[in-house]
C-alpha cells in the first residue's frame, strides 16, 4: 500500500488497516519532509514500548499526523518486526473511533441533525467495527436496514449524543449509506452511487457486477499488478505497480 492522502483520509486508512489485522511496517511522511514516522503494526495494532507515556506519546503522534493537509503513507505487510523491549498494543480501530468521535461537540452534533434530516442511513457491515458493548450492537443492530435517524434513535435506545457521535465517527471511516426519502436518492448516495462507479471501471467491471465477478477480477489484477509477483521489474516499474495495486484494492473494497 502505497500514495498520498489529505486531511481526513489518513484517519480512514489507519482504521482500514486496523480492521484488516494488518501486520508490517507502516511508514507516515508529511507532505514536503524526507523524514517519515514509523510505526510497527501487529494485528491491527501499533506496538509501543512499555508505559504510559509511551502511549501517549503514540497517539500524539497519530493525532499530528491525522490533521495535516496531506501525508505519504507506505505500508510493507507482511513483515514481522519486534521493537526491543517490553511491549504494548494499540489498537488502530480503538483509537481512530475514540479520535473520531471526540470531534463531536454541540454545534457539530446539532449540524449533524440537520444535514441527515429526511435522509435514510444504513451500516456498511464489512467496514463497521465490532460491537463494543450492548448499546454498540443496538446501534448496529438498528442501522442494518435504511432507517432515518429518529427511526435509530428509537431503536438503538442509546443517549442521543452517543449516537450522534457514533454515526459522526461511521460517516468519517465512509462506513454509512445514505439515501434520501422515499425512492428519490439524496446527493449524499449518488456520490456512493458514483464512487462504486469509478470503483467498478477500475476493475474494468460494470456497476451491476455480482460478488463472484468482483473477486475473479480482482484477483486477476492483483497478480498482474502485485510487485512480489514481477522480480525482474525495476525501482521505477514497482512503484508504479505498488500504486496501481493500491487502486486495484481500494476499487475491490469499495464494491464489496
Amino acid at each position: 500500500m502505497q500514495g498520498t492522502l489529505g486531511r481526513g483520509q489518513l484517519v480512514r486508512a489507519l482504521y482500514r488497516l486496523g480492521r484488516q489485522l494488518a501486520s508490517g511496517i507502516l511508514t507516515i511522511t508529511p507532505a514536503g519532509s524526507r523524514r517519515g514516522d514509523v510505526f510497527v503494526l501487529r494485528r491491527g495494532c501499533v506496538v509501543v514500548a512499555d508505559g504510559e507515556l509511551a502511549r501517549r506519546a503514540l497517539i500524539s503522534r497519530l493525532v499530528r499526523l491525522v490533521a495535516l493537509d496531506e501525508v505519504t503513507i507506505e505500508f510493507e505487510g507482511g513483515v514481522t518486526a519486534y521493537p526491543p523491549g517490553t511491549q504494548h498494543q494499540v489498537s488502530l480501530t480503538a483509537w481512530a473511533r475514540t479520535h473520531l468521535e471526540a470531534q463531536l461537540d454541540n454545534t457539530r452534533a446539532d449540524a449533524l441533525v440537520r444535514q441527515l434530516a429526511g435522509v435514510r442511513l444504513m451500516v456498511r457491515p464489512e467496514i463497521a467495527p465490532e460491537p463494543a458493548d450492548e448499546a454498540d450492537r443496538r446501534m448496529l443492530s438498528a442501522l442494518a436496514q435504511p432507517r432515518r435517524l429518529e427511526q435509530v434513535a428509537s431503536l438503538a435506545r442509546t443517549p442521543r449524543f452517543r449516537l450522534l457521535a457514533f454515526i459522526h465517527f461511521l460517516r468519517a471511516i465512509d462506513a454509512l449509506d445514505t439515501e434520501g426519502v422515499v425512492a428519490e436518492k439524496s446527493a449524499p448516495h449518488r456520490s456512493v452511487d458514483s464512487r462504486r462507479a469509478g470503483a467498478a471501471r477500475v476493475l474494468g467491471l460494470t456497476e451491476d457486477a455480482d460478488v463472484d465477478a468482483i473477486k475473479r477480477a480482482y484477483r486477476k489484477l492483483a497478480r498482474a499488478l502485485h510487485p512480489d509477483l514481477q522480480p525482474d521489474a525495476d525501482e521505477t516499474r514497482r512503484r508504479v505497480l505498488e500504486r496501481q495495486f493500491a487502486e486495484v484494492t481500494a476499487a475491490y473494497e469499495a464494491l464489496l
